[in-house]
């Protein structure tokens, strides 16, 4: 028998159509104390339960994160075990409240007809939300170094990815639930950030893949300061 052919590697070579499914979060920097006073927190008057930390915590279970991804190229640098990864998609980030806020732009409050707020703002609400969350979507470019122990074979040895990437916002609304109101889709300007830049990383091992991602900057232009983070499975050929 004659001896196997190693299969040439191409020098750049793309994944079509991937999909992350995963979880997001964000950490609380916030000064609430300077974020009422700039109000970008508006409470009820005379109210001895100002919006505070608590407010903003999350339903870890039901935060996602789902990211499709249009395509990612892998660029040869160092005979495959060294490459540049780079792509484009969407980052659809899904912020699932525990607590009756809402988010409102920038006008009058309904706690006063005389005095219009300047910028966005956050209140508690008046009514029960069975569902109230905060969705913010991106189109994303990341870029990565990639180390690969077996590039022959993607679905064995070892494959770490480190990098950053820069995120366009182009939606973000407020969807809530009750029986009240029913099903509402605020879409509206929340003075979010209107640019997204992560650190991010992805680990293969075999086939499994996990990928993450950290924002050393604010979800918010002011007031409110959460850096937001990611975690969960791609679903990549590579």
């Amino acid at each position: 028998m004659g001896r196997k052919r190693n299969k040439k590697l191409s020098n750049i070579s793309t994944n079509w159509g991937i999909v992350d499914l995963g979880f997001a979060n964000y950490s609380d920097k916030t000064n609430y104390t300077a974020a009422t006073t700039g109000q970008s927190l508006v409470n009820a008057p005379n109210s001895n339960f100002t919006l505070g930390a608590s407010d903003f915590k999350l339903k870890a279970a039901k935060s996602v994160d789902v990211n499709v991804w249009f395509f990612m190229q892998r660029l040869n640098l160092i005979k495959h075990h060294i490459n540049l990864k780079y792509g484009l998609g969407l980052e659809l980030n899904n912020y699932r409240f525990r607590s009756d806020i809402s988010f409102k732009e920038p006008g009058f409050s309904p706690y006063s007809s005389t005095a219009a707020i300047p910028n966005a703002y956050v209140i508690r609400d008046s009514i029960n939300f069975s569902k109230n969350k905060l969705a913010a979507d991106y189109l994303t470019v990341p870029m990565m170094l990639n180390f690969s122990s077996n590039p022959g074979d993607h679905n064995r040895g070892i494959s770490v990815s480190v990098g950053v990437s820069a995120g366009y916002l182009y939606s973000q609304r407020n969807k809530q639930e009750s029986n009240k109101r029913g099903k509402q889709k605020n879409k509206g300007d929340y003075d979010l950030e209107q640019f997204k830049f992560s650190y991010i990383a992805e680990v293969g091992l075999g086939p499994v893949r996990l990928y993450g991602s950290y924002s050393p900057n604010s979800l918010f232009q002011k007031g409110l300061d959460m850096r937001p983070y990611t975690l969960g499975v791609r679903l990549s050929n590579w």
